[in-house]
């Protein structure tokens, strides 16, 4: 397994310079944006599906410094009710599905969408519980009329180009946990292309547990990259006011929850235990580290997440036990 690092944390910084502090950090793979919510500082997709040579030319700067480019994000919401934001956000997602097979990239990560309540939205409508009655009303119409149609399409493109799109269960879209993602990956025809880039950071505050979904998604075989995120759940915040919190993410203070660096939502023994998981169910690709941490900057986040994950990641397969018998 190896610690990765999704580079949108140095959108300030070239392609070179966050490839080089990348490599001086320690970490062993990259994941790019291509665009949508978390832009694409460091790519020019159209270029590089025009030009064999810019491939080429950016595959040798991440392999020349021991790097390997685990995948690309286009997070964005394709099912938007303004057909102008979706058909852009869409078009990302088409362009880097086929950046990635031409890059020899397995997986594109991103989010699932939400759609709105009817044909004449102008918002998405993200539905959190089943009564008044409408409310799972408008939850059927998503489903029938938007999501499975859309992703049906999409489904063929993926399985075309023999690319993995990893959703990011996250709360505002119609996959947001585990039940809801494999709704759509058994709802559709070629929906074993479609699976998770597992964030944990999500699936907390939610009342989920992290282990428990990724043992679920991993047997299921839909475990397709991973996040390292971390999250702290306010004892006093959550108390008052329960999680349901769309209060600013500057707000530290009076949020019932917050995103942390990795170790500093849950300890080494949870990340050590988050792992042993992992590799149990046959993971054994990439935990990317994802900065969205108020409390510190990219490069602490960084640092304090790498931290912990060294000490957390098993690097060497197992050999045969001298007791086991198959």
């Amino acid at each position: 397994m190896k610690i990765g690092l999704f580079i949108a944390l140095f959108g300030d910084k070239s392609l070179e310079k966050a490839l080089d502090t990348a490599k001086q950090e320690g970490v062993e793979a990259v994941e790019i944006g291509t665009g949508n919510y978390p832009g694409s500082p460091h790519l020019k997709v159209d270029k590089l599906l025009e030009s064999k040579a810019e491939r080429a030319k950016l595959q040798k700067a991440i392999s020349d410094r021991g790097l390997t480019l685990s995948a690309l994000s286009c997070h964005g919401n394709p099912l938007h009710p303004q057909k102008k934001i979706a058909r852009a956000h869409h078009e990302v997602f088409e362009k880097s599905v086929r950046l990635a097979a031409a890059l020899d990239v397995p997986v594109v990560n991103g989010f699932s969408g939400c759609p709105g309540e009817g044909p004449g939205s102008k918002f998405p409508n993200w539905v959190t519980c089943a009564w008044p009655d409408e409310f799972r009303e408008v939850l059927e119409w998503q489903w029938k009329e938007s999501v499975f149609p859309y992703w049906a399409e999409q489904a063929k493109l993926l399985a075309k180009h023999k690319v993995k799109f990893g959703i990011e269960m996250h709360p505002g879209f119609v996959c947001y946990s585990n039940d809801t993602l494999l709704k759509l990956r058994n709802g559709v025809k070629n929906g074993e292309w479609i699976g998770a880039n597992f964030d944990p950071s999500h699936l907390w505050w939610q009342g989920a547990d992290p282990i428990a979904a990724v043992r679920q998604l991993g047997q299921e075989g839909a475990l397709f990259h991973c996040h390292a995120k971390d999250a702290r759940t306010d004892p006093y915040q959550s108390a008052l006011n329960g999680n349901l919190d769309a209060k600013s993410y500057a707000l530290i203070p009076q949020r019932s929850w917050v995103f942390r660096s990795v170790g500093y939502g849950h300890g080494i023994e949870w990340w050590k235990d988050f792992v042993s998981n992992l590799r149990m169910v046959g993971y054994d690709y990439v935990l990317s580290i994802e900065h969205e941490d108020g409390l510190m900057s990219p490069m602490e986040g960084l640092r304090k997440a790498f931290s912990v994950l060294k000490q957390a990641v098993i690097s060497e397969p197992a050999g045969p036990m001298f007791w086991a018998k198959e």
